[in-house]
């Protein structure tokens, strides 16, 4: 992606943190017909590879997995919080006038050679690991044990696994880096005033930016 030296992220732990809050992952193959995407959440082995290994699974009936060109690279897309940046909140818009709107973002890519594979012993880790991940905390967490083996025997049959070993990664931070100090403030200050999450997300991120 395009990457501004004032936006780029490289340290590993924040990425990783970055990917883990995302969850969702937009994954892009090369077909002979084109790229393929699919939406699916994606889980990070960090042990795994010296910039870890991102696990997830599609559906058996999505021809991505059969069609994707074996070595080829894929890349997986991970967005973390966004929103709008109105430039009334730009102290030097009263100065000079000479200001645009734009838009604040957190973005990773993570890069690397799919594996396919439909192994039950591994599919079952898998989807227990990403079940546990997104239901540790609540009062009554389900588990992949509540359902009968037989049931989730043939749910592991209907999708297919993916391992992608990361071999690059890049982290954009959008956060209004490029403007002076004071309209860096106003666009906190701005944000600040939001209701939504994913506006207050972005607040939160960029307070912790100038903290930084």
């Amino acid at each position: 992606m395009y990457l501004p030296k004032s936006f780029e992220e490289d340290r590993l732990p924040v990425l990783h943190d970055a990917i883990r809050a995302a969850g969702l992952a937009t994954l892009v193959t090369v077909t002979a017909a084109g790229p393929v995407a699919s939406h699916i959440p994606m889980l990070l082995d960090a042990g795994s590879g010296e910039r870890g290994t991102l696990l997830g699974h599609i559906a058996r009936a999505n021809p991505q997995w059969r069609e994707t060109i074996a070595g080829t690279p894929a890349l997986a897309i991970f967005l973390g919080p966004d929103a709008y940046v109105s430039p009334t909140w730009y102290p030097s818009k009263q100065a000079t006038g000479k200001v645009v709107p734009t838009w604040n973002y957190i973005a990773i890519h993570a890069y690397g050679p799919p594996a396919f594979f439909d192994d039950a012993g591994r599919l079952r880790d898998v989807v227990a690991r990403l079940t546990n991940r997104q239901e540790a905390g609540r009062p009554a967490p389900w588990s992949i044990a509540d359902a009968p083996s037989d049931y989730i025997a043939s749910q592991l049959r209907a999708i297919v696994g993916v391992a992608l070993p990361i071999e690059r990664l890049e982290g954009k931070w959008k956060l209004s880096q490029n403007r002076p100090e004071a309209d860096r403030a106003g666009v906190i200050a701005g944000l600040g005033e939001a209701r939504d999450d994913r506006t207050k997300a972005l607040h939160a991120a960029m307070t912790a930016r100038e903290l930084t």
